[in-house]
């Protein structure tokens, strides 16, 4: 169990690969530090190991790529703060997510 995403929002995030040969999937869950400058938009969820995501990362660079929830609450920024999840993010297509 996640502590960033409640197990009611994981259910419903596509499986991993289950998103695979879609051109525009929708970004499910934006995560963020607030005090940098990172951003992890999850795509897909692994309902096997409840842990590996695969989204979209921005931070020194952005690329899609796979990451894992527990790696992320382990993660503090420079002013010691943990990540979070956005409240107000609406599931948004990965074209408009990569535009901005």
């Amino acid at each position: 169990m996640s502590k960033l995403i409640p197990q009611t929002l994981l259910s419903d995030i596509p499986d991993l690969y289950e998103t695979e040969g879609l051109n525009n999937p929708l970004c499910c869950i934006k995560l963020f530090t607030p005090d940098s400058n990172w951003t992890w938009y999850i795509i897909e969820f692994s309902k096997a190991d409840t842990n590996t995501c695969y989204g979209y990362v921005k931070g020194l660079e952005s690329e899609l790529g796979y990451f894992t929830l527990e790696e992320l609450e382990s993660v503090y920024g420079s002013l010691g703060l943990a990540i979070e999840r956005d409240l107000s993010f609406e599931p948004t297509p990965f074209a408009t997510i990569k535009k901005n």
